[in-house]
C-alpha cells in the first residue's frame, strides 16, 4: 500500500490492531497531536485514553447517550444525544454536563447523532430522523436534518436528508459532505459565507450490505466511509470513485438484512447485531498519530479500537493541536 494506485488496495484483518480497553459503546472517536484519544460512552460521558494507554471517563451524565462529538477551544465538549431527550449538551473537563442546544428557532431538538466543528469553529448538527423506533430504518422516509451554530445563531440549514450521519469539510472548507445511512448515499453541499448550503449533490451511492455511517477526510480530499452492519471501509474519490480499503462481514447476514431492507421492514437488532471475524460493528474513522496515517476506528459493539496504518494522511481536524 505505498504507492498512490494502491490506496484504496483491500486490507487484511491481520492488518488490524488494537487499543484502548473496557470502552463502552465507543461510537466515535477524535484524536489529538498530543496522542491524545477520545472516545464516545454510553456511561454518560467521554472517555480519555491517554499516550501511555491509561484512561479516564469525563463525566457520567444521567439521560445523556453520547454519540458524535467535538472537542472546543476551551477543552470542553459539544455532544450529541442519542437519548429521547435530545439535543447538544456541554460536558466540562471535571465531568459537569449540562444542556447546550435544545431547540432551534423554538423547535425541541430531537435525538442528535451527531455534531462536528470546522476550521472556522462552526457547529455542525446532525439529526437522522424524528421518528424513534424500528420505523426509522427505513428507505422511503427522509426527515433529517442538518443545522449550523455560528456567529448568528443556530438554524436549520439542509432538510429532507435521508437519515443524516456524520459529516465533514473538504480540505478548502467549500463542501460539507454529509452520509445518509439508509438512503445509502454520499451527499455534498457547496457552504456559503453565511454558513447556508445550497447545490445539494449526490457524489456517490452505495449497493448491498452498504449503510455509510462515519467518515473522515484524507489530505487528498478523498473521503473514508465507514459501513456499518457489513464493517466496510470506503475511500471515495471528490468525483465519487469508490475503492473497497477493508471488509469484514457474513454473506447470509447481508442478504438477510438486505432483504428486510428493501421491503422496509429494517429493525434496530439487525443494524446492531454483529456477524463478523473480528471487526465489532465499525461506525467511525479518525486519523491520528505524529503523521495522522494511523487510523482509529469507533464501533457499536466492541470494548476497544481496532487500528490500522493508512498509506494517506488525514485532513488536520480544527482541534488538532489543543
Amino acid at each position: 500500500m505505498d504507492s498512490k494506485s494502491n490506496r484504496g488496495a483491500l486490507l487484511k484483518l491481520s492488518d488490524l490492531r488494537e487499543t484502548g480497553v473496557n470502552l463502552n459503546r465507543p461510537e466515535c472517536v477524535l484524536s489529538t497531536a498530543g496522542g491524545d484519544l477520545y472516545v464516545s460512552d454510553k456511561a454518560g460521558g467521554i472517555r480519555h485514553i491517554l499516550p501511555n494507554g491509561d484512561a479516564r471517563l469525563i463525566g457520567a451524565q444521567a439521560g445523556l447517550i453520547p454519540n458524535g462529538f467535538a472537542l472546543l477551544r476551551d477543552g470542553s465538549f459539544a455532544v450529541a444525544n442519542l437519548a429521547d431527550d435530545g439535543g447538544v449538551w456541554r460536558v466540562q473537563r471535571d465531568g459537569a454536563a449540562e444542556p447546550h442546544i435544545m431547540e432551534i428557532e423554538g423547535v425541541t431538538l430531537p435525538s442528535v447523532n451527531f455534531v462536528w466543528l470546522d476550521d472556522r469553529e462552526r457547529l455542525w448538527i446532525c439529526v437522522s430522523t424524528v421518528r424513534r423506533g424500528d420505523h426509522q430504518f427505513r428507505r422511503d422516509i427522509a426527515d433529517g436534518f442538518i443545522a449550523v451554530r455560528d456567529q448568528r445563531g443556530t438554524r436549520v440549514v439542509a432538510q429532507d436528508v435521508h437519515w443524516t450521519n456524520e459529516c465533514r469539510t473538504d480540505p478548502s472548507g467549500t463542501y460539507l459532505y454529509v452520509n445518509e445511512t439508509f438512503g445509502r448515499r454520499l451527499l455534498r453541499f457547496r457552504i456559503g459565507a453565511d454558513g447556508n448550503l445550497s447545490e445539494r449533490t449526490v457524489i456517490t451511492e452505495f449497493g448491498k450490505g452498504t449503510y455509510p455511517d462515519g467518515m473522515a477526510v484524507d489530505v487528498e480530499g478523498h473521503i473514508w466511509v465507514v459501513s456499518v452492519v457489513s464493517n466496510r471501509v470506503i475511500r471515495v474519490s471528490p468525483d465519487g470513485e469508490q475503492q473497497l480499503v477493508l471488509e469484514d462481514c457474513d454473506a447470509a447476514h447481508i442478504d438477510r438484512l438486505e432483504a428486510e431492507y428493501l421491503a422496509n421492514r429494517l429493525s434496530r437488532p439487525m443494524v446492531y447485531d454483529n456477524h463478523s471475524k473480528r471487526l465489532q460493528n465499525i461506525t467511525s474513522l479518525a486519523f491520528g498519530g505524529p503523521e495522522r496515517k494511523t487510523a482509529y476506528m469507533g464501533c457499536i459493539n466492541g470494548s476497544r479500537l481496532a487500528v490500522f496504518d493508512s498509506p494517506v494522511a488525514g485532513l488536520k481536524p480544527v482541534h488538532w493541536n489543543w
